[in-house]
């Protein structure tokens, strides 16, 4: 589908990732519904802010009203609480990433598949990881959120494709963002991840590895999966 002129709703939108990508719609010419739990800290112009918590499903079916011209919708927003599984004190982190990055996903795809279908299919994309193709130990609730969202992610576009409506899955590294901002290792910028995006959904690509290292990681888990479970070992 054609950027310009679409209709694109954007979660997590006041920063990072989803800034950038607002951004990038707006200047490609889209009309941009800016969604965020704060929307008073949407600072693109141009850019019509939206309430939204993804786990709330009053403000989820409120944005689906509010937005019924969209032909675009881009699962952005998501949280890592850096939990292992069994050295996290609790369970209360994994909680909270499957809330937001599996169920508040899912709960949007619901709201919005009947939008789509109405106006000509359109597209959605799930803002997904590396993480969804292999688990850190220092990660591991994160990486099973989003090896949730993933299998999510193809169940979705089975299910939509007879509606025209096609179903990405991006799976950016480490994001100069303020997720990782303690982090030291190489990180890629979002306008990198946006733009990889945006091609893709030009394209039709179902499936976008953002980096070199998200394409190594790719690579590896088609050819050599022990590798990428002894890398993990080690770090």
């Amino acid at each position: 589908m054609k950027i310009s002129g679409s209709v694109a709703l954007v979660t997590g939108a006041n920063r990072g990732i989803g800034r950038a990508l607002v951004t990038g719609l707006l200047g490609a010419g889209a009309k941009v519904y800016a969604a965020a739990r704060d929307p008073s800290r949407i600072d693109v112009s141009g850019a019509v802010p939206v309430r939204l918590d993804v786990t709330d499903g009053a403000q989820v079916s409120a944005c689906a009203a509010a937005c019924p011209d969209v032909t675009l919708l881009i699962n952005n927003a998501g949280m890592a609480t850096f939990s292992p599984l069994i050295a996290a004190p609790t369970m209360e982190g994994a909680r909270q990433e499957m809330e937001v990055n599996y169920f508040g996903t899912l709960a949007m795809c619901r709201a919005f598949a009947p939008i789509l279908a109405k106006n000509a299919g359109g597209a959605i994309v799930n803002m997904l990881s590396v993480a969804s193709w292999s688990t850190g130990g220092q990660l591991g609730s994160y990486s099973a959120s989003k090896m949730a969202a993933l299998g999510l992610t193809r169940g979705v576009r089975i299910e939509l494709r007879a509606q025209g409506t096609l179903v990405v899955s991006v799976h950016p590294s480490w994001v100069a963002t303020d997720m990782i901002a303690h982090m030291t290792a190489g990180k890629v910028e979002p306008d990198e991840v946006a733009a990889a995006t945006l091609a893709a959904v030009e394209a039709g690509e179902e499936e976008v590895a953002t980096d070199e290292r998200s394409r190594r990681i790719r690579a590896l888990l088609r050819t050599d999966p022990e590798k990428l479970q002894a890398d993990a070992q080690r770090a």
